[in-house]
């Protein structure tokens, strides 16, 4: 039995609207054109009392769905928090007077923008539906946790800890993984502030790196299961379901279920053999940072001893960046963010336990973390010798070594002796194969591109999660190789839902930042697990119960949904139909857009909820010289831009809003159906702007490649305007940042400068 549709209208006076605009004429175009039952006002809707006003009717049985006027959708989220009833939101008020002069002569447009946007709120309303929870699975509360190191066990401690279950897999005999080397560690606290005003003594120094600590928290924690010298075989399912094949030391497979999975693999050192110039296993008396640590330890307080004959080392240097921050062939591109607190904790070493001279030798120093500054401070009142030099080779000098380097204050070419070298090399991720190096091969545009892609996939590492996914068998990486996430809104999720990176395994970092980083992503496991028993989306959607459904009959078996996906979360059946995976959807609307016959819909968000509104937006003739301007937004970064600019708007420092644009916030710029664009031309837009988040190697698109497909769909507009006998400046698209509260609204006005000089479309006939 159909759905019946009780629509009504509450329209809110306060924060100016009342005074700027005419009420009367936008409840009257909400009920006579919109259709509405009713269109009630109130002067400040998000009071208790005109909450009050709208829960009445709702718990009346008098509507279903309602239209809601007044501040824009991202404010008083909670305020108008009715899940039992389908709401849409018209902004009038960042939306329309903010970002409007407030004069006589704009009072006509701006009221036009009020009404429309009326309209649209209207129209929209009636195509969505009340979203429900699909029930594919109960609450799983085990989470899995895969790498025994530091960050995995702290992330199984911190998830124990809130009270869900954890299985915990190192694939090292035991806990700790590469942390194990390790003396000591960098402090973790900076120093007092009395001990800073007084250049105190008292600074941070190398502590214990408390590893057995670690150890015996988990041992002692009745919620965590380990599994020593064992990996994973196999995984398949979904946030909520996820089915793991544990494959331990005695040869047999254990197979459990989870409800989100945490990748905590942490990193492998640098292989320093691509260093010749520095002579490194060519002269035991080179050694890595990671090498050092272990002839620290084996110290253990004594004064350390070099490798070729035993010495007690007496004068030590440090290279910094040794095979970093260079794009030479085998280097590591990128600073590995831990090496330079390391070098000074090394230094301090020896001059505790030597007495030696410490050198090290640096392009930049960076010591970030807690401890930062105070413990460069510590180095030098410890008189470690901090010299700004480039090293380019180690020479041997008799029994000991001489390191060759330029002195970057004095610009002049000199030399360094001493018994030791350690070199500050990176942390590589260690993670599985990129899923998208086939991909790779199958792109390449040169040969020369094709055979590095087919050597990376060659030498690519054994799998860690295995995955039963069509996409690959792990995470996607980031450029450098790092396990992919979005370094800036959600830096733990990967483009596999319910599954989350932390700690070296998705950037660089130190001991204090891998532990802090697995406690995010611990807790972002617990929200997957609950979020999918709910039937709610994760990030950035959290809590959307809405997800995809087709039209069987209307599907052309293209696979465009399937393979577009950025999440995998749509597969085919045996007919070669999709299937879609509500607990891996994020929500994003990739595959509405990318359906060609437009068949995929959401309940609060489809062809026709946008469709209808770019409709009913009321279109002047060709003689009024208002043409009409349609702008579709992302909610992500473009919307919120455009409400901020709205805030800036009303300090008086000169932002304004074209009064001929029409904002429709879209989910991402992936959604964006082509027919929208079709249907607005059709209608009479003179301009379309869509903007959405930036698409880079390091993307900050939410819903990672929602804008660079649009572009890709979108660069075939042009040819279609062509045959229309259209301009193509008539469509734009732009990658606008949530920070550009100045150029967001610019964009659209730039178009009403182009419309005004290129002249109305001629679709207005």
């Amino acid at each position: 039995m159909a759905e019946q549709k009780k629509l009504a209208g509450y329209l809110c006076t306060g924060c100016g609207i009342g005074e700027r605009l005419d009420v009367q004429q936008l409840t009257t175009i909400a009920v006579r054109e919109g259709k509405l039952a009713s269109c009630k006002t109130h002067p400040m809707l998000c009071s208790a009392e005109g909450v009050k006003l709208i829960r009445d009717d709702i718990d009346a049985g008098q509507v279903t769905h309602m239209m809601i006027a007044g501040c824009s959708r991202r404010a008083k989220i909670e305020a108008f928090n009715f899940p039992t009833v389908a709401i849409s939101r018209a902004n009038l008020r960042e939306g329309v007077i903010w970002l409007r002069p407030n004069t006589d002569a704009n009072r006509e447009t701006t009221q036009e923008m009020a009404n429309d946007y009326i309209r649209m709120a209207a129209a929209e309303i009636k195509f969505m539906s009340v979203p429900k929870s699909s029930g594919q699975q109960e609450l799983n509360k085990r989470i899995l946790v895969v790498g025994g190191g530091v960050t995995g066990m702290t992330a199984a401690l911190e998830t124990a800890r809130a009270g869900y279950p954890v299985h915990l897999v190192a694939e090292e005999a035991q806990l700790g993984g590469v942390w194990n080397n390790l003396y000591k560690r960098v402090p973790f606290r900076a120093a007092a502030i009395d001990v800073v005003r007084n250049n105190d003594a008292d600074l941070p120094r190398p502590e214990d790196p408390g590893i057995a600590d670690l150890t015996a928290q988990i041992n002692a924690e009745s919620l965590i299961t380990v599994h020593l010298n064992a990996r994973i075989a196999r995984t398949s399912g979904a946030p909520g379901r996820f089915t793991a094949d544990i494959a331990i030391e005695s040869g047999s497979t254990v197979t459990e279920n989870f409800g989100a999975i945490i990748q905590a693999t942490d990193y492998k050192p640098y292989d320093a053999s691509q260093l010749p110039e520095f002579g490194y296993g060519k002269r035991p008396d080179v050694v890595t940072n990671f090498e050092l640590e272990k002839l620290a330890k084996e110290a253990n307080g004594a004064p350390i001893k070099r490798p070729s004959d035993g010495k007690e080392v007496s004068s030590v240097a440090f290279i910094q960046c040794a095979g970093q921050r260079s794009e030479q062939p085998g280097h590591l591109p990128y600073c590995s963010g831990f090496c330079c607190t390391e070098s000074i904790k090394q230094a301090l070493y020896f001059r505790e336990q030597n007495g030696a001279d410490a050198t090290i030798l640096f392009t930049d120093m960076r010591t970030p973390g807690a401890a930062g500054e105070d413990f460069y401070r510590c180095g030098q009142q410890s008189m470690v010798t901090f010299t700004k030099g480039k090293a380019s080779a180690v020479v041997q000098n008799g029994a000991g070594l001489k390191v060759k380097f330029k002195d970057l204050i004095l610009d002049e070419d000199t030399e360094l002796d001493c018994d030791l070298v350690v070199l500050a090399t990176g942390q590589i991720p260690h993670n599985g194969p990129d899923p998208y190096a086939q991909l790779a091969v199958e792109e390449a545009e040169s040969e020369e591109e094709k055979a590095a892609a087919r050597l990376k996939l060659e030498n690519a590492p054994p799998s860690i999660l295995n995955l039963d996914y069509r996409q690959g068998t792990d995470l996607p990486h980031l450029r450098h190789g790092f396990v992919d996430s979005h370094f800036i809104c959600f830096p733990y999720e990967t483009r596999r839902t319910g599954i989350y990176a932390a700690g070296p395994v998705r950037r660089p970092m130190d001991m204090k930042q891998a532990m802090e980083d697995a406690v995010g992503a611990a807790m972002k496991a617990i929200q997957a697990a609950e979020n999918a028993a709910r039937g709610a989306a994760a990030h950035p959607r959290v809590g959307d119960l809405s997800y995809p459904s087709f039209r069987k009959e209307g599907c052309t078996q293209c696979k465009r949904c399937t393979v577009e996906c950025p999440f995998g979360a749509i597969n085919e059946d045996e007919q070669k139909y999709p299937v879609f995976n509500e607990s891996r959807c994020r929500r994003c609307g990739t595959c509405m857009g990318a359906c060609p016959v437009r068949v995929i819909s959401f309940e609060n968000y489809s062809i026709d909820t946008v469709g209808q509104q770019i409709k009913n937006v009321e279109i002047p003739d060709e003689f009024s010289e208002k043409p009409r301007i349609l702008a579709l937004a992302c909610e992500n970064d473009a919307y919120p831009a455009l409400d901020m600019a709205a805030q800036a708007a009303r300090t008086g420092n000169g932002i304004e809003l074209t009064p001929f644009a029409r904002v429709i916030p879209v989910r991402c710029l992936g959604s964006v159906s082509l027919s929208w664009i079709t249907d607005a031309l059709n209608s009479g837009f003179d301009g379309i702007v869509l903007m959405g988040c930036r698409r880079d190697d390091d993307y900050q698109c939410h819903f990672v490649r929602g804008s660079a497909m649009a572009a890709e769909r979108l660069s075939k507009v042009g040819d279609t305007l062509q045959q229309l006998k259209l301009e193509t400046e008539r469509v734009a698209v732009y990658e606008v940042a949530i920070t550009d509260i100045h150029r967001a609204p610019q964009l659209i006005n730039d178009m009403a400068t182009t419309i005004e000089k290129i002249g109305m479309s001629p679709f207005k006939f």
